[in-house]
């Protein structure tokens, strides 16, 4: 922490007297800004704490301060000097122990809690709890730290496998196996897309049938009578890669379920909340086929889903989250069906990400289209994939706005040929 240096260099007052509730934000990427609107709205104070002194959120927050976010002493010592009623954990890269340190003042509370925070960035630690210790239902898995070991998980488990990265995200680096052969593309292909700086390990699992890949939103906050759980309508998503490296994920809302798989998916969700301790806004991925139901993963920061309810439900999972962190009232009415179109960039070194002279006539074609609304965003956060631009698009129902969506992406992907 940058001391009086960095507090005049880095903080911006603002002077509404010391009755707000004071929030502070660990990870101040753009996508933080619709949460940061959220909260202020509900009257708290926000404070941004990153490891950057130009974090994307600096204008935006009451306060920024820089601070190394993945040394204990000095981000316990931050929380300490910034005394937050609550502290939002909005990166990959936090020091578990300070946050411990935090929540046992008893006047701190973490958010989405300690346990919840740190099985966040062990992916593989969060999926042999729900299997091992909660029994939540998933397809049979393996991990593997190398190709032998790969190999040796396919000869065990027979094939067809699906094999993705540990530390992945967005659906990337993605393979079936179907026979022996396919091992080495596919362990190459994960270890590709794995997150820089995380270990080399895979996840490997047996196929299983299923309609679509299922994000349910939760919001998880403490009610008068008790800790209340509320859900998102589900939503439906899909990841695809384009041969030249660009990928394209696709969500929309409402993804239908049968009533049985709606109940065991809000079921496994509630499960996962409690062993967890989670507060505020999270995901569980899900796997649906028909009235089955797989867990697939959990994710205490689903902005990417969430851009979509910023136009199909009458609170957004931005505001949903601030109202979880600060113990409020919330509803999850969804008001009209809709889609979404989130553009990435490629992953190949030195592709061209940058928007072209005329963007402004690209946007300006694509709000042409019926219930459209677009994105393009400015900054990135340090993963190798960049987010270039959301398409959205509402509906009379998920197939119109899907199309919708589909042309407002086509489009909008002008900007990044």
């Amino acid at each position: 922490m940058d001391g009086e240096a960095g507090e005049s260099a880095t903080e911006r007052m603002v002077a509404d007297g010391p009755s707000r509730t004071r929030v502070a934000l660990l990870g101040s990427g753009d996508l933080g800004r619709e949460l940061v609107t959220a909260l202020q709205r509900l009257g708290a104070e926000v404070i941004a704490v990153d490891r950057y002194a130009d974090a994307a959120l600096q204008g935006t927050v009451d306060r920024a301060v820089v601070v190394n976010l993945g040394d204990n002493d000095e981000l316990a010592a931050a929380i300490r000097w910034l005394q937050p009623k609550f502290v939002v954990v909005a990166s990959e890269v936090v020091a578990g122990d300070a946050l411990t340190v935090a929540a046992d003042t008893g006047f701190t509370q973490v958010v989405p809690g300690v346990r919840g925070a740190r099985l966040a960035a062990d992916p593989e630690g969060m999926r042999r709890l729900a299997s091992d210790e909660l029994g939540l239902p998933t397809a049979p898995f393996w991990f593997a730290g190398s190709l032998e070991e790969l190999r040796s998980v396919a000869e065990h488990a027979g094939y067809p496998m699906s094999v993705r990265p540990v530390s992945g995200s967005l659906g990337e680096g993605r393979s079936v196996m179907v026979r022996d052969s396919d091992i080495e593309p596919a362990w190459l292909r994960a270890v590709s897309a794995s997150v820089p700086g995380t270990p080399t390990r895979v996840l490997a699992e047996t196929v299983v049938e299923f309609d679509s890949e299922v994000t349910l939103l939760a919001v998880h906050r403490e009610g008068p009578d008790g800790p209340v759980l509320d859900f998102c309508a589900p939503i439906g998503h899909r990841s695809v890669e384009e041969p030249n490296g660009q990928l394209t994920v696709e969500f929309w809302q409402p993804y239908l379920m049968s009533s049985v798989a709606l109940d065991a998916a809000k079921s496994i969700a509630a499960r996962v909340a409690r062993a967890l301790e989670l507060r505020g806004l999270f995901a569980v991925e899900l796997l649906v086929h028909g009235d089955e139901v797989y867990f697939a993963g959990v994710n205490v920061r689903p902005y990417d889903a969430t851009l979509l309810t910023l136009r199909t439900q009458r609170l957004s999972g931005f505001e949903l989250q601030a109202r979880g962190i600060l113990g409020l009232a919330t509803d999850t009415i969804m008001i009209s069906p809709g889609a979404a179109r989130l553009i990435y960039s490629r992953r190949r070194a030195g592709a061209a990400t940058e928007t072209t002279p005329d963007s402004v006539t690209a946007v300006a074609d694509a709000l042409t289209v019926t219930e459209s609304d677009v994105v393009v965003f400015g900054r990135h956060e340090g993963h190798p994939r960049r987010r270039l631009g959301l398409a959205l698009a509402t509906g009379p129902d998920t197939t119109v706005a899907r199309a919708r969506a589909e042309q407002v992406a086509t489009i909008l992907g002008r900007l990044w040929p």
